[in-house]
């Protein structure tokens, strides 16, 4: 059965788009095939977490307006079988409503094992239009306060609007700023009130990956990929230890 899974934040900066470049990534190298679909219209930046930059030529709105079918939209990863890319447009028209949104994913439920959604940062019509048709979402925060609190926010909001499953992402986490803040991960769950799907370590590898234009888990083994991983395992319904940020 195909899964739909928003990824969102309350702010820019917590690392979703690295998060849904990479998890999906993984999904794809465990067997499942896995569409990742860029909502940041206007700002789009999936495709460098991919390493996909310029091969995407049609969006989510082609295939929502009917100028292109999803197969034909639809763009593979030349290294990672079963990985897929739907790009996010420039910018956005009224024909593309929630109920469009949601007939582009029935039929991407047919195909695809695994739909990871990026959100755009904040709450408006992108935030819409990608939780319109999910089956959970996950929350992606840092462990500073102000993101925690735009956390709580977004958890509002998504269960304002029916969503059921939320589980929170704790990215870019290190551990010298934990214990100057004197806080800890079971903190920031407390704060935004959700289970704990993983934690990530803050890694300059993500932004070197994006920047060279592959997805991490092609050359990393360790650090936020093994966050990643671990994230993408528990996705699939394993049991894995909390990653330990040294």
């Amino acid at each position: 059965m195909a899964t739909v899974i928003a990824v969102t934040s309350g702010k820019g900066g917590t690392g979703k788009t690295s998060l849904v470049g990479a998890v999906g990534s993984c999904l794809a190298a465990l067997g499942h095939p896995t569409l990742c679909i860029d909502m940041d219209v206007g700002l789009r930046n999936l495709d460098l977490s991919l390493g996909l930059s310029d091969r995407a030529l049609m969006d989510f709105t082609d295939v929502v307006e009917g100028r292109c079918p999803l197969d034909k939209a639809v763009v593979e990863h030349p290294d990672i079988r079963g990985l897929y890319l739907l790009t996010a447009p420039f910018s956005l028209t009224g024909a593309v409503t929630p109920e469009g949104m949601q007939a582009l994913l029935r039929q991407a439920r047919e195909r695809f094992r695994y739909i990871l959604l990026d959100s755009p940062a904040g709450l408006g019509p992108g935030f819409e239009l990608a939780v319109c048709g999910c089956d959970r979402a996950v929350v992606v925060s840092t462990a500073d306060a102000s993101a925690l609190r735009d956390a709580q926010r977004t958890v509002v909001e998504l269960t304002r609007r029916g969503v059921e499953q939320i589980h929170l992402v704790v990215n870019r986490v290190q551990r010298k700023l934990l214990q100057q803040l004197g806080a800890t991960i079971d903190d920031a769950m407390n704060t935004a009130g959700l289970p704990l799907l993983g934690v990530v370590p803050e890694d300059p590898q993500v932004s070197l990956a994006a920047n060279q234009g592959y997805p991490l888990i092609v050359k990393a083994s360790k650090g936020a990929a093994i966050g990643y991983r671990n994230i993408a395992l528990r996705i699939e319904g394993r049991r894995v230890p909390v990653m330990k940020i040294k």
